[in-house]
């Protein structure tokens, strides 16, 4: 039969029980009792047939003695009895089938708690070694369950019939941060419970006490000591009445199950769920429309403002591809204005998606009625608890005055940009007839007999002319500006450098009266290097002329040194390193126009983005530069390296 208040069941005849074996068992096994723990253990309980339990008591027994069949006598009684109960044990009780029902609650609970394979093995040898051969070994079970209740992993505590705890395992303990010893004899109600579980657990224990058992109640106990910031632990238990010998209820059990962090995981989802649709979902026009997407691609919000917007329900894009099939060309339910805008839509969401929240990007689309929406489109990475990117939420701001302005101003930039390309186009071409003119005029006076000295200053024309030529060839500024430009390697002296650079600064030096103070040794000036001379032209005439530009006429002079240093790499290979000092007295060139050069500037002028470009060439060329202030003058610091040809006519 089953048990009522248990999940097992029990027998007094296996051989009634219909089970295939019986027979083979004899006497010695007649009754059965099992509990269910997990899918693959169960626990038995065994017990031979009645006539081996009873003591009897009767005449003696005299083999010359004869029976009077007539009349029931001892000896005759007794083999009626065992005909009566052959092969049936006597029947279990419920009090022995209650503490079955208790082991049975304590062991699965204990297996739901452990993961490790080790621990439930030892727990199946224990069990194992548990060979309960009849009733006389309950109290060796008994003990086992007093062991296995303090040492359970799910927490166990109980109380007597006034309510006070009796029982107070290890695993509440320690959930609670309550020692045993201090949790003995205080009122689970009055002392251990929190205020919103107490009308509950009142309830249990009268119900219980009644002998009426419950399951899957939630309660809360208080915690104390370092827990107690932790706050309160929540237990999903069953209550168990505790009987004594005579059957009367002397108390409850708590067997439970600790569901603390899963209850404020699930509340604080419940919260953030309804925070989510209280905004997102919100028909209040305050709200922007919303759209998102999955890691997939897959559109997965979108909002009642977005729904006005674009005149497409919620229920009609859901699920659906985001780029292809909601916004996309003619067949899609939002259709953008070409490729282009396709292109640029996916680099935001793809942007978002890498963990990189966009800035704002204008954004337009044809809604249901072939009106087109223009709005501005920030996108944002839209993570899981562990932080983990899941999807892109999507905002849009639509035509208010701050777009408005926004649309304004960059249609504006766009077409001074246009404006200002025309211009240089202009310009470049302007230059160029010109600069044809004075390099036929330098190839005429090249023919010419000059002396020494005038075709030195020839020669300065001439590397004057390929540095501006080299500059008007310029056709990507954005690869110059970052940087990206490839460098040309040509021999060159260094003579022909430093006179190319001094005579681009000298007009404007004339004009204020300023003297040019030159540290440059005749050795330097005939080492012949390998490098890229125009550029190295270019930088250092843009730092002179700068100097120049900003130093007044009171204050008298500039000057430029150049000091080297040779080292050797290999017995066939040297290398120069130069240090170029441009100074100039005074208070030196303005501070925002160093942070230009160094792009820390929010704005930019025409000198910060000449010092910007050709402070970024003289790093490509594995230099660097500097401005110092000292007291009383300023100066450019350049260290530069190239690889020495000759040195002073030798090898």
């Amino acid at each position: 039969g089953v048990h009522k208040d248990s999940t097992g069941l029990s027998t007094d005849s296996l051989a009634d029980a219909d089970y295939p074996g019986a027979a083979a068992l004899g006497d010695a096994v007649c009754g059965m009792a099992a509990a269910k723990i997990t899918a693959r253990d169960f626990l038995f309980w065994f017990r031979s047939h009645t006539a081996k339990e009873i003591k009897w008591g009767g005449a003696k027994h005299d083999p010359e003695d004869r029976d009077d069949g007539r009349k029931m006598h001892p000896r005759s009684s007794f083999k009626a009895f065992l005909e009566v109960v052959k092969r049936r044990s006597l029947p279990w009780e419920d009090v022995e089938m209650d503490a079955i029902h208790s082991l049975q609650l304590i062991l699965r609970g204990s297996f739901q708690d452990i993961d490790d394979s080790d621990t439930k093995t030892m727990i199946h040898a224990r069990l194992n070694d548990l060979k309960l051969q009849g009733m006389d070994e309950l109290s060796t079970v008994a003990n086992e369950m007093v062991r296995l209740i303090e040492t359970a992993t799910a927490p166990i505590f109980a109380v007597d019939a006034s309510g006070f705890v009796n029982g107070w395992n290890g695993k509440v303990a320690e959930l609670t941060g309550l020692p045993v010893e201090e949790a003995m004899n205080r009122s689970l109600v009055g002392d251990l419970v929190l205020e919103e579980s107490v009308d509950i657990v009142e309830r249990l224990l009268c119900l219980a006490l009644q002998g009426e058992e419950k399951q899957n109640i939630e309660i809360k106990l208080k915690t104390h000591g370092d827990v107690s910031q932790n706050g309160p632990v929540i237990l999903v238990i069953n209550t168990c009445s505790s009987r004594d010998y005579t059957d009367n209820v002397v108390g409850v059990c708590f067997v439970g199950q600790d569901v603390t962090r899963q209850k404020v995981v699930m509340d604080k989802f419940t919260r953030i769920q309804g925070d989510y649709k209280t905004i997102v979902q919100n028909p209040n026009p305050l709200i922007p429309p919303i759209f998102g997407a999955d890691e997939f691609g897959h559109c997965t919000e979108w909002n009642p403002a977005m729904e006005k917007l674009s005149g497409w329900r919620r229920d009609e894009v859901i699920g659906r591809m985001l780029i292809g099939e909601v916004f996309g060309s003619e067949l899609a339910c939002c259709q953008l204005r070409g490729q282009d805008s396709m292109t640029k839509f996916m680099i935001v969401l793809n942007t978002a998606m890498g963990g990189k929240d966009s800035d704002r990007f204008s954004f337009g689309f044809f809604d249901r009625n072939d009106r087109y929406v223009e709005a501005l489109l920030i996108a944002h990475k839209r993570t899981d608890s562990d932080g983990a990117v899941t999807g892109v939420f999507c905002f849009l701001h639509t035509a208010s005055p701050e777009l408005q302005q926004a649309l304004q101003v960059q249609k504006q930039s766009a077409r001074i940009a246009l404006e200002r390309l025309k211009e240089v186009a202009y310009m470049k071409q302007e230059i160029r007839n010109p600069l044809y003119g004075i390099m036929f005029t330098r190839t005429l006076m090249e023919s010419m007999n000059l002396t020494e000295q005038q075709k030195q200053v020839l020669e300065t024309s001439s590397v004057c002319e390929r540095q501006l030529q080299k500059i008007l060839d310029e056709d990507n500024f954005e690869k110059l500006d970052q940087g990206l430009i490839e460098l040309e390697t040509v021999e060159f002296t260094m003579g022909t450098v430093m006179d190319a650079i001094i005579s681009q600064a000298m007009m404007r030096s004339r004009e204020k009266g300023l003297q040019f103070i030159r540290e440059t040794s005749v050795e330097v000036r005939n080492t012949k290097l390998f490098g890229d001379q125009l550029r190295l032209q270019q930088v250092l005439a843009d730092f002179l002329t700068t100097v120049v530009r900003f130093t007044s006429s009171s204050d008298g002079w500039v000057g430029i040194k150049v000091v080297p240093t040779v080292k050797k790499i290999t017995d066939a290979l040297h290398v120069v390193h130069f240090d170029f000092r441009i100074s100039h007295p005074g208070s030196g060139i303005p501070e925002d126009l160093v942070q230009q050069m160094f792009d820390r500037s929010q704005e930019i002028t025409q000198e910060g983005m000449g010092l910007s470009v050709s402070r970024k060439l003289v790093n490509l060329m594995n230099g660097d530069v500097s401005y110092v202030r000292e007291a009383g003058v300023c100066y450019f610091l350049v260290h530069l390296e190239f690889a020495l040809v000759e040195r002073g006519g030798g090898s």
